[in-house]
């Protein structure tokens, strides 16, 4: 009887070990795929949708969109970002014009790609991830200037893409938003030209 009591025990410390033995393995082993996995550019998750649905022509319209909304989510992040460092007045007014227009471009956005059934990125890419930390780095007289420089290159740069779309696109809702947008970037690129001379 005492034998098999003692063996009762043996076999419960066991399992107790190796019970705790496992534990602490699937922690280690989630622990480590949590550290090496790097989460995937939002850019490149909508584009992997709407390859999987779309023929060449929509693909085209599809990428403006998702290209449009990586503007969109970039210049909103980056405003709200100008009003909190910029040290002059114009940065912070420019930041603040930048976050309440392309929120409202976005928004208007995220109602078109839905209707069309497109993706586009819910957060920022990993270019728009990029200019974040850039800027983030800088203090002062030099985050007015990288600021600016930084609108006004965005924003011929997302002229070009929407006078493409205005002339290209396929589908002629897209086509007519992409044109209703383009007045507004370009004031967006004259105030972004007038911060930028202030700046240097």
């Amino acid at each position: 009887m005492k034998n098999n009591i003692g063996i009762l025990k043996s076999t419960l410390f066991l399992l107790v070990i190796f019970s705790a033995l496992a534990v602490v393995l699937v922690a280690f082993t989630l622990t480590s795929c949590g550290n090496n996995s790097k989460q995937e550019d939002s850019k490149v998750v909508a584009e992997q949708h709407n390859d999987a649905k779309f023929d060449n022509a929509k693909e085209s319209d599809a990428d403006f969109l998702v290209a449009a909304a990586a503007i969109n989510l970039e210049e909103i992040q980056l405003g709200e970002l100008a009003q909190r460092k910029g040290t002059m007045a114009e940065v912070k007014q420019l930041g603040k014009m930048m976050e309440t227009e392309h929120s409202k471009v976005l928004k208007d956005e995220q109602a078109l790609a839905s209707k069309k059934q497109i993706t586009i990125p819910g957060m920022l890419t990993d270019n728009g991830k990029d200019a974040y930390k850039k800027l983030m780095d800088k203090t002062g007289k030099d985050f007015d200037k990288a600021y600016c420089d930084m609108m006004v290159d965005g924003h011929k740069n997302a002229i070009t893409k929407f006078e493409k779309a205005s002339a290209d696109a396929t589908d002629p809702d897209i086509k007519t938003w992409a044109a209703s947008v383009l007045p507004g970037l370009r004031a967006h690129l004259d105030h972004a030209i007038t911060c930028q001379a202030k700046s240097k």
